[in-house]
Protein backbone atom coordinates (compact mmCIF):
# COMPACT_ATOMS: atom_id res chain seq x y z
CA UNK A 1 0.00 0.00 0.00
CA UNK A 2 2.84 2.29 1.05
CA UNK A 3 4.51 1.72 -2.42
CA UNK A 4 1.43 1.78 -4.24
CA UNK A 5 0.65 5.13 -2.89
CA UNK A 6 4.22 6.85 -3.22
CA UNK A 7 5.30 5.19 -6.22
CA UNK A 8 2.80 7.85 -7.61
CA UNK A 9 4.70 11.06 -6.78
CA UNK A 10 8.19 8.65 -8.05
CA UNK A 11 8.61 11.88 -11.21
CA UNK A 12 7.58 14.64 -9.00
CA UNK A 13 10.11 17.13 -7.48
CA UNK A 14 9.72 17.00 -3.79
CA UNK A 15 9.04 20.31 -3.10
CA UNK A 16 5.51 20.11 -5.34
CA UNK A 17 4.55 17.22 -2.81
CA UNK A 18 5.12 19.26 0.25
CA UNK A 19 3.68 21.85 -1.58
CA UNK A 20 0.60 19.79 -2.67
CA UNK A 21 0.55 18.42 1.53
CA UNK A 22 -0.07 21.81 2.21
CA UNK A 23 -2.15 22.70 0.47
CA UNK A 24 -4.74 19.55 0.95
CA UNK A 25 -4.55 20.31 4.94
CA UNK A 26 -5.35 24.31 4.68
CA UNK A 27 -8.28 22.88 2.20
CA UNK A 28 -9.57 20.47 5.18
CA UNK A 29 -9.08 23.16 7.63
CA UNK A 30 -10.75 25.43 5.31
CA UNK A 31 -13.99 23.28 5.01
CA UNK A 32 -13.92 22.81 8.81
CA UNK A 33 -14.52 26.10 9.19
CA UNK A 34 -17.31 26.21 6.49
CA UNK A 35 -18.97 23.83 8.14
CA UNK A 36 -18.35 25.73 11.43
CA UNK A 37 -19.63 28.97 9.23
CA UNK A 38 -17.05 30.45 10.18
CA UNK A 39 -15.07 33.64 7.71
CA UNK A 40 -11.85 31.99 8.29
CA UNK A 41 -13.15 29.58 5.30
CA UNK A 42 -11.87 31.82 2.64
CA UNK A 43 -8.90 33.33 3.95
CA UNK A 44 -7.65 29.34 4.24
CA UNK A 45 -8.79 28.14 1.76
CA UNK A 46 -7.43 30.81 -0.78
CA UNK A 47 -4.33 29.89 -0.45
CA UNK A 48 -5.32 26.32 -0.72
CA UNK A 49 -6.35 27.17 -4.23
CA UNK A 50 -3.90 29.14 -5.53
CA UNK A 51 -1.17 26.53 -4.51
CA UNK A 52 -3.16 24.14 -6.44
CA UNK A 53 -3.12 26.73 -9.49
CA UNK A 54 0.55 26.93 -9.52
CA UNK A 55 0.99 22.78 -9.15
CA UNK A 56 -1.84 22.11 -11.60
CA UNK A 57 -0.80 24.27 -14.19
CA UNK A 58 3.06 22.93 -13.82
CA UNK A 59 1.48 19.13 -14.26
CA UNK A 60 -0.68 20.25 -17.27
CA UNK A 61 -3.93 19.16 -15.71
CA UNK A 62 -5.41 22.55 -17.42
CA UNK A 63 -9.62 21.74 -16.25
CA UNK A 64 -8.55 21.32 -12.74
CA UNK A 65 -6.38 24.65 -13.11
CA UNK A 66 -9.31 26.33 -14.33
CA UNK A 67 -11.60 25.14 -11.22
CA UNK A 68 -9.02 26.50 -8.42
CA UNK A 69 -8.75 29.84 -10.40
CA UNK A 70 -12.24 30.38 -10.15
CA UNK A 71 -12.36 28.94 -6.08
CA UNK A 72 -9.72 31.52 -5.58
CA UNK A 73 -11.65 34.57 -6.97
CA UNK A 74 -14.85 32.77 -5.58
CA UNK A 75 -12.96 32.96 -1.84
CA UNK A 76 -12.48 36.73 -2.48
CA UNK A 77 -15.98 37.18 -3.27
CA UNK A 78 -17.22 34.85 -0.81
CA UNK A 79 -14.64 36.73 2.34
CA UNK A 80 -16.31 39.51 1.41
CA UNK A 81 -19.92 38.40 1.66
CA UNK A 82 -19.81 36.92 4.95
CA UNK A 83 -17.67 40.60 6.09
CA UNK A 84 -21.00 42.16 5.40
CA UNK A 85 -23.29 43.44 8.01
CA UNK A 86 -26.54 45.69 8.71
CA UNK A 87 -25.98 46.62 12.53
CA UNK A 88 -24.61 43.55 14.23
CA UNK A 89 -26.99 41.30 11.82
CA UNK A 90 -24.97 39.35 8.95
CA UNK A 91 -26.28 40.45 5.75
CA UNK A 92 -26.31 37.01 4.51
CA UNK A 93 -26.72 34.50 6.79
CA UNK A 94 -27.26 30.61 6.46
CA UNK A 95 -30.72 29.70 4.13
CA UNK A 96 -32.31 27.96 1.79
CA UNK A 97 -31.82 28.52 -2.13
CA UNK A 98 -34.28 30.41 -3.82
CA UNK A 99 -36.37 29.26 -7.28
CA UNK A 100 -34.66 32.43 -8.83
CA UNK A 101 -31.18 31.53 -7.74
CA UNK A 102 -31.77 27.80 -8.51
CA UNK A 103 -32.15 28.99 -11.99
CA UNK A 104 -29.01 30.94 -11.54
CA UNK A 105 -27.30 27.90 -10.31
CA UNK A 106 -28.73 25.99 -13.47
CA UNK A 107 -27.38 28.45 -15.84
CA UNK A 108 -23.86 28.39 -14.30
CA UNK A 109 -23.66 24.63 -14.27
CA UNK A 110 -24.82 24.63 -18.22
CA UNK A 111 -22.14 27.55 -18.84
CA UNK A 112 -19.26 26.13 -16.48
CA UNK A 113 -19.36 22.88 -19.21
CA UNK A 114 -19.53 24.59 -22.44
CA UNK A 115 -16.29 26.86 -21.20
CA UNK A 116 -14.63 24.13 -19.88
CA UNK A 117 -15.03 21.75 -22.84
CA UNK A 118 -14.25 24.57 -24.86
CA UNK A 119 -10.79 25.13 -22.91
CA UNK A 120 -10.28 21.63 -23.46
CA UNK A 121 -10.47 21.36 -27.22
CA UNK A 122 -8.24 24.78 -27.42
CA UNK A 123 -5.56 22.71 -25.33
CA UNK A 124 -6.61 19.67 -26.87
CA UNK A 125 -7.07 17.52 -23.92
CA UNK A 126 -10.34 15.99 -24.41
CA UNK A 127 -8.20 12.88 -25.65
CA UNK A 128 -9.16 10.95 -22.38
CA UNK A 129 -12.29 9.84 -20.56
CA UNK A 130 -11.33 11.62 -17.23
CA UNK A 131 -12.02 15.07 -19.05
CA UNK A 132 -15.37 14.56 -19.51
CA UNK A 133 -15.96 13.70 -15.87
CA UNK A 134 -13.62 16.73 -14.91
CA UNK A 135 -16.21 18.53 -17.16
CA UNK A 136 -19.19 17.38 -15.04
CA UNK A 137 -17.16 17.64 -11.66
CA UNK A 138 -16.08 21.35 -12.95
CA UNK A 139 -19.94 22.38 -13.35
CA UNK A 140 -21.09 20.83 -9.85
CA UNK A 141 -18.52 22.86 -7.74
CA UNK A 142 -18.73 26.33 -10.09
CA UNK A 143 -22.28 26.34 -8.63
CA UNK A 144 -21.25 25.17 -4.87
CA UNK A 145 -18.59 27.60 -4.59
CA UNK A 146 -21.37 30.02 -5.59
CA UNK A 147 -23.88 28.83 -3.07
CA UNK A 148 -21.35 29.02 -0.40
CA UNK A 149 -20.81 32.42 -1.07
CA UNK A 150 -24.30 33.13 -0.70
CA UNK A 151 -24.30 31.27 2.45
CA UNK A 152 -27.04 28.52 0.81
CA UNK A 153 -27.63 24.86 2.76
CA UNK A 154 -27.89 23.24 -0.49
CA UNK A 155 -24.18 24.39 -1.51
CA UNK A 156 -22.94 20.92 0.77
CA UNK A 157 -25.45 18.42 -1.27
CA UNK A 158 -23.32 19.49 -4.35
CA UNK A 159 -19.97 19.17 -2.73
CA UNK A 160 -20.80 15.43 -1.14
CA UNK A 161 -21.48 14.58 -5.10
CA UNK A 162 -18.92 16.35 -6.74
CA UNK A 163 -16.03 15.57 -3.81
CA UNK A 164 -17.32 11.50 -4.07
CA UNK A 165 -16.65 11.40 -7.83
CA UNK A 166 -13.55 13.62 -7.18
CA UNK A 167 -12.18 10.63 -4.90
CA UNK A 168 -11.46 8.28 -7.27
CA UNK A 169 -10.55 10.38 -10.38
CA UNK A 170 -7.73 12.06 -8.79
CA UNK A 171 -6.74 8.66 -7.41
CA UNK A 172 -6.59 7.45 -11.04
CA UNK A 173 -4.91 10.65 -12.10
CA UNK A 174 -1.75 9.95 -9.35
CA UNK A 175 -2.71 13.03 -6.92
CA UNK A 176 -2.90 10.44 -4.02
CA UNK A 177 -2.89 12.93 -1.07
CA UNK A 178 -5.62 15.24 -3.32
CA UNK A 179 -8.10 12.05 -3.58
CA UNK A 180 -7.98 11.68 0.50
CA UNK A 181 -8.19 15.10 0.55
CA UNK A 182 -11.86 14.44 -1.45
CA UNK A 183 -12.41 11.65 0.65
CA UNK A 184 -12.38 13.84 4.10
CA UNK A 185 -14.00 16.77 2.09
CA UNK A 186 -17.50 14.35 1.68
CA UNK A 187 -17.29 13.17 4.97
CA UNK A 188 -17.16 16.64 6.11
CA UNK A 189 -19.76 18.40 3.97
CA UNK A 190 -22.35 15.49 4.63
CA UNK A 191 -22.02 16.55 8.68
CA UNK A 192 -21.84 19.84 8.05
CA UNK A 193 -24.99 20.19 5.65
CA UNK A 194 -26.86 18.14 8.97
CA UNK A 195 -25.18 21.44 11.05
CA UNK A 196 -25.89 24.23 8.78
CA UNK A 197 -29.82 22.66 8.79
CA UNK A 198 -29.59 23.56 12.66
CA UNK A 199 -28.79 27.73 11.58
CA UNK A 200 -31.90 27.95 9.85
CA UNK A 201 -34.94 29.39 10.71
CA UNK A 202 -37.40 26.72 12.77
CA UNK A 203 -40.04 27.60 9.60
CA UNK A 204 -37.88 26.46 6.68
CA UNK A 205 -35.94 23.34 8.87
CA UNK A 206 -38.41 20.93 7.47
CA UNK A 207 -39.14 22.41 4.58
Amino acid sequence: MFDFVFSQYKNYETLDVILEIIAVVLGIISVVFAKKNNILVYPSGLISTLIFVYLLYKWSLIGDMLINIYYSSMSAYGWYLWSKKKGNTEEYPISRTTKQEKTKAFFIFLLTILFVILVYHWFNKCNHWTAYIDTFTTGIFFVAMWLMAKRKIENWLLWIIGDFISIPLYGYKGLIFTSLQFFIFTIIAFYAYKEWKTYLPRTTINK
